[in-house]
């Protein structure tokens, strides 16, 4: 029904050319004969050659040329004496008419060549730009299913739906397609084998009558393209394709060399840590282990010669360099966890209030419970978060404020409504030595010191904030510093503040 609806279709467009050109042709005999009394025989042939120059713009190259014959023909028939009939007496108007007919069949040649012309700057703009949008396209994509359906889109546009992009990988699934012919299939296959352009107009199965273009680069097989029922000697039709199959190639060439520099990036990650690792154990782990030796070898070979004083101060080395231990093997496999397994988390809703409370019951062992002052917000949002590391992080952010300062320490916790969406805020301040701009980034690096912590008496590995932040964006949040107006340090961490399930009351069984 759809087939015949067509040919019918085109029959009714021929039919209104051809009826359009009698119109024209009509129009003209009937003008010249109104003016034969005024006009001369050249102003009456000018007006058939506005009539040829007309077909030729708007009709196709048949009917434009039957139409110049036809003004001819006309124009000698009712115009030329003696009228009505195709007799020519004076040679002055055989040369006319002659020359008429030359000038209306250059015309028609000349339009149509323009016609051909413009249709194909316009098909080659066309084709620019979907080459430009597909380029931009396939900048932004991620996956391999990706490039593959934006470049069928790309191929059925540019030739009307008539293609079938297939991934090597695919290769073993072509035996399944229905909508391919044996003959296709075949086509596609040995394309992708000898990467070479296949089909009508080429050197290798030249006699078909679709085109197999291959998907990939030296040595590298990425696909093959058909594109079905085309012309033999379409070569800019094939150009675009090739252009089409080269944007393609690359996309996918950056997707591999995109995952390269992943597992590059990756590999000297790993690299790194373990060498920070492998300096901890040289450096800020092997020092103390050595005061500790030191210290209890003394007390084993020269206990009974020590005072009660000097044993306890090496009691008390021992003491302190065990949980300096303690702590740096702690912050150096927290970094390592954070780093290679942040989804192990386990998060769960958590009370901000509760976890800052056993933060402070386990200052207050330390006799600093003095020296703190926590405010916070009322009606506090619960948070998804692992309590255990959220403890971990602002214990070493308290712990540094009153290690570096002799002053009060302050700790608040409030929501920021402003910001969208809202975020909670936790922020420690202190009124030590502060830490300049400049370092404000580099602190939060691992194994990275302050020149004025060096020169203090303070000891510090360098892993404490760098561990705090590793936590804070294991939790989607941040951890930042700034500099007091009055001298001092504000650590500010954020955390997002997730949707509250929606609430599904439990069914409850009453009894009979």
């Amino acid at each position: 029904m759809t087939t015949i609806f067509s040919k019918l279709l085109r029959h009714l467009y021929a039919l209104r050319a051809w009826l359009f050109l009698l119109l024209l042709l009509s129009i003209a005999t009937l003008l010249s004969s109104l003016l034969s009394t005024f006009v001369s025989f050249t102003s009456q042939a000018m007006l058939f050659v506005l009539v040829v120059t007309i077909a030729a713009y708007q009709l196709d190259r048949l009917q434009s040329i039957i139409g110049a014959v036809a003004s001819v023909l006309l124009l000698n028939f009712f115009f030329v004496p003696p009228t009505w009939t195709f007799h020519v007496e004076q040679s002055e108007h055989l040369i006319a008419l002659g020359t008429m007919l030359v000038v209306a069949l250059v015309i028609n040649q000349l339009t149509t060549r323009l016609k051909q012309e413009t249709v194909l700057a316009h098909l080659n703009e066309q084709r620019a730009r979907q080459l430009q949008e597909l380029a931009i396209s396939l900048t932004i994509t991620e996956t391999t299913a990706a490039i593959q359906q934006l470049g069928q889109a790309a191929f059925e546009r540019a030739f009307q739906g008539r293609t079938c992009l297939i991934l090597a990988d695919q290769n073993l699934s072509l035996d399944k397609r229905t909508d391919l012919s044996r003959q296709q299939i075949d086509g596609l296959r040995c394309c992708m084998k000898e990467m070479q352009f296949l089909g009508a107009g080429s050197l290798r199965w030249g006699d078909l009558n679709d085109w197999y273009v291959p998907l990939g680069s030296a040595g590298q097989v990425r696909g093959a393209v058909l594109i079905q029922t085309v012309r033999p000697n379409d070569e800019d039709g094939q150009e675009h394709a090739k252009a089409l199959c080269s944007l393609l190639t690359q996309a996918f060439e950056r997707l591999q060399l995109n995952l390269y520099l992943q597992t590059a990036q990756n590999e000297a990650q790993k690299q790194q840590l373990q060498s920070i690792f492998l300096s901890a154990i040289s450096h800020d782990l092997r020092t103390p282990l050595a005061v500790m030796v030191g210290a209890a070898s003394a007390l084993q070979s020269q206990g009974a010669k020590l005072s009660a004083d000097q044993q306890d101060k090496l009691l008390e080395s021992i003491v302190n360099e065990g949980n300096y231990l303690t702590n740096v093997t702690e912050n150096t496999l927290q970094l390592v966890r954070l780093t290679h397994a942040e989804n192990s988390l386990r998060r769960d809703w958590e009370s901000i209030e509760e976890i800052v409370g056993a933060v402070l019951a386990r200052i207050k062992q330390g006799n600093n419970e003095s020296r703190i002052q926590a405010t916070l917000a009322k009606d506090l949002p619960l948070l998804r978060l692992d309590p255990v590391l959220i403890a971990q992080l602002l214990s070493n952010l308290v712990d540094d404020a009153l290690k570096y300062s002799d002053e009060l320490v302050e700790l608040d916790v409030a929501v920021q409504h402003k910001a969208h969406p809202a975020f909670l805020q936790v922020a420690i301040k202190d009124r030590g030595p502060g830490i300049p701009d400049a370092e404000h980034d580099s602190i939060f690096v691992a194994y990275s010191r302050l020149a004025q912590h060096d020169q203090s008496n303070q000891r510090s590995a360098g892993l404490g904030l760098a561990v705090c932040r590793a936590i804070a964006k294991a939790h989607d949040g941040n951890l930042m510093v700034q500099n007091r107006d009055q001298g001092g340090s504000c650590f500010v961490l954020t955390l997002p503040i997730p949707e509250l399930p929606a609430f599904k009351p439990e069914l409850t069984i009453t009894n009979p």
